[in-house]
Parts: C-alpha cells; structure tokens; sequence
C-alpha cells in the first residue's frame, strides 16, 4: 500500500469510532429514557425499532447520492442533523412525539454510520484485513458509548446524556473533515471537468436507481451474505430492546448494562482483526452463517443465566466474537462484488435489510413479552430465528460457495 493509501485509511480509522459509536450511543439511550417515562415493552420495542423505519426506505436513495456526490459530503450532513436532534429528546416526554424523533434521528445517525463504511471500502477495495482493521477501531466507539451513555446516565438523566451524543457528533465531524473524499472512485461526472452538481430534485429517491440497487440481489454473493447479516443483525436488535427490560429487571443500574453493551464491542473488535484467518476453516459463508446461528443461541439463552452479571458478561464477550469476525467477511465479500462506484449501492441495500430487522425484531420480541414474558420471549424468537438459518445452510450446502465469494475469502488470506 502506497504512502497516501495509507494515510487515506489511517484518517478513517479516526473516524470508524465515532460514527459507529454514533449510533450506539442513542440506541443504547433510547431503552433507559422510555423506561424511565413509564413506557411499558412493546412501547420500548417500538421507539427501538422506530429508528430504522426512514432508514430502511431510504438506505438504498441516501447510498446512491453518496455515489453521485461524494461520500464524505453527504455523511457530514448527516452528522450534524443527528446533532441539531440530540438536545429535543428530554423535552419529549410523550409516546408518540418521541417516536417521531425516534424516527428522524435514528435515520440521521444511522445514515452517518453507513457513510463511514462506504468511504472506507471505496478506499481500501474490500481488502478484508483493512476492513477488520477499519471494523477493530469502529468498535472501540460503540465500547465507549454505551459505558459513557449509561455513567451520564445515572449522574444525571435525559439532559446530560442526549447533551453528551450531540458532542459526540461534533467531535466526529473533525475526524470526518480530516478523512479524504474518494475523489478517484468518483462516479462519471456529467461533463468533462465538473462533479455532478447537487440539484433539488436529487433529494427525491429515483425508481431507477432502487431498481439498480435491488439487481444487485441477482449477485450470489450479495443476496446471501445479506441474508446472513441481516440475521446477524438481529441479536443486536435484541440486545437494544428486550435484552434492557430484562436487565432491568433484574437488577442492573445503567452503568452495569453499558459494560455488558461494551464487552460485546471489545470482544467483537478483536474478533475482526481475525476475520482473515477465519476463512481458513472453511468456506466464508459457512463461517458467516455458523457464526451467526451460534450468536443467537447466545442471547436466546440469557434467562437460563439467572441475572448473574459473570454469565452475562462471559455470554456477551463470546457472542461479541464471533459477530466481529462475521462483519468484515460480509464487507469484504460484498465489496468485492461490485465496482468501487457502487459500494454506496451496496452499503444502501445491506443496511435496508439490517433495518427490516431493526424494525421487526424490537416490537414483535416486546408483544411476545408483554404477553408471555420477558424471559420467554428470548425462547421463542431465538427458536424462530435458528429456524430461519436452516434454509440458508441447505443453501450453501447444495450450492456452495458463491464465485465471488470465492474471491474475496481468497484475498482476505493474503
């Protein structure tokens, strides 16, 4: 790797944990600040997944303009709605106006996140050993925030916290500023000499550029290894929603919660620095799918712990593994796939189905509870969920190992 190459990704490597931890940091919030307003399981379940509804719809639009227009631009925009949005939540107390800004930040937030992984694999070119490096440091902000979010917190509420994240964001739009712009993957411009010029009517979703963006599925390394992210997606999906009620039930304060959340962080960041070797025991796909069956039986079994914080952290530290190693096969198979002018394409349709999961799993594991328990709850998707793994295992066991796949396992070994 060249000399600006480097300097490229290690700007980035900045920037990887406060956009992740961007987004942990109001999804960790959220749970703590509904339950504390009286909202009962499935009213926390739904301001949980409330935050990935504008997100799914828009994933695929938002990626494409940072194709268009520049990754950076765009995900700066973004950063600072998140940070305009941060102050208006402790002067929200009621359901449905808090799901409104629940719906609206969570999109901002989530759409800075997605900024940062696309800018990072229009740099590196899917490499997987920079994407789990990229991934390592990102962790480092999502172990942060939910250890910081649940110490403010307990000292003093809504107003210090959400104060807090709106910092946050202000300290990473300057590791954005210092990031490059992916000036040589640029899409074509429109003439000779310009990039194409921002107009109103780009902020309107085009039909054609969804359509483009769903053909990628016809790829069988991206519709497979989406599927396996979106399931991996949703132990976290559980994790922020459910997973708090049952902490809080028994017995845990806010700090305690956020270091179970940043264990899974640590342990997933060093599971990602792992992620070029793990292809060597197998085939990419069943490693991604293996992982991911083995992490939601993980969570699925946290009732049988008996609220004892050793269990809980040792569970979280193993299950954050394997989910670190997943991540960069997926992003480096993904990346691989396409043309570096489409990685905003492909972060867009990634990040709709890990936001179809967002949105489904909160509430549909808050109405199981509220009607069969919270501990149930975790029985029965958990059972739901590794159910839904065996139509892919069959899958990859009668086709194989998708071409491009192939590839990307290859490279990620070099």
């Amino acid at each position: 790797m060249n000399a600006p190459r480097s300097r490229s990704l290690a700007s980035l490597y900045v920037a990887g944990p406060f956009s992740m931890g961007y987004v942990d940091f109001y999804t960790f919030l959220i749970p703590l600040y509904g339950l504390s307003l009286g909202f009962d399981a499935s009213e926390v379940g739904l301001l949980a997944g409330a935050r990935s509804i504008i997100a799914m719809f828009l994933s695929i639009h938002i990626g494409v303009l940072m194709d268009r227009f520049g990754t950076r631009k765009v995900t700066l925009f973004f950063v600072w709605t998140g940070m305009a949005l941060a102050p208006l939540f402790p002067l929200v107390p009621w359901f449905w106006a808090l799901l409104l800004l629940q719906l609206i930040n969570g999109a901002a937030v989530s759409f800075a996140w997605s900024g940062a992984q696309t800018l990072i694999a229009q740099l590196a070119g899917g490499d997987a050993r920079h994407l789990g490096r990229f991934t390592f440091f990102a962790r480092l902000g999502s172990t942060t925030a939910p250890i910081l979010g649940g110490a403010v917190w307990d000292f003093g509420g809504a107003w210090p916290a959400y104060l807090v994240g709106a910092a946050w964001g202000g300290v990473l739009t300057i590791a954005l500023l210092r990031a490059p712009e992916a000036e040589f993957f640029a899409p074509p411009r429109y003439d000779a000499t310009s990039r194409a010029k921002f107009r109103a009517r780009d902020a309107w979703p085009r039909v054609s550029d969804y359509l483009s963006s769903i053909m990628l599925i016809t790829i069988p390394a991206i519709a497979l290894s989406m599927a396996i992210m979106s399931m991996r997606n949703t132990t976290y999906s559980i994790q922020t929603s459910v997973y708090v009620v049952y902490l809080n039930q028994v017995g845990l304060v806010g700090t305690a919660i956020g270091i179970l959340f940043a264990a899974t962080e640590i342990a997933s960041g060093f599971g990602a620095l792992f992620a070029g070797r793990a292809i060597r025991l197998g085939d990419a796909q069943r490693t991604m799918l293996s992982g991911t069956a083995l992490s939601i039986l993980l969570i699925a079994m946290t009732p049988l712990l008996g609220g004892i914080f050793a269990f809980l952290l040792l569970f979280q530290v193993i299950r954050g593994w394997l989910e670190g190693v997943i991540q960069p096969l997926v992003l480096s198979v993904q990346a691989r796939a396409v043309g570096r002018h489409q990685q905003g394409a492909v972060v867009g349709l990634r990040q709709t189905g890990q936001r179809l999961t967002s949105i489904v799993i909160p509430p549909l594991m808050g109405g199981i509870a509220d009607r069969w328990g919270v501990s149930e709850s975790f029985f029965i998707l958990g059972a739901l969920m590794l159910l839904l793994c065996v139509p892919l295992a069959l899958i990859i066991r009668r086709f194989g190992q998708p071409r491009s796949a192939g590839r990307a396992a290859g490279s990620a070994t070099d």
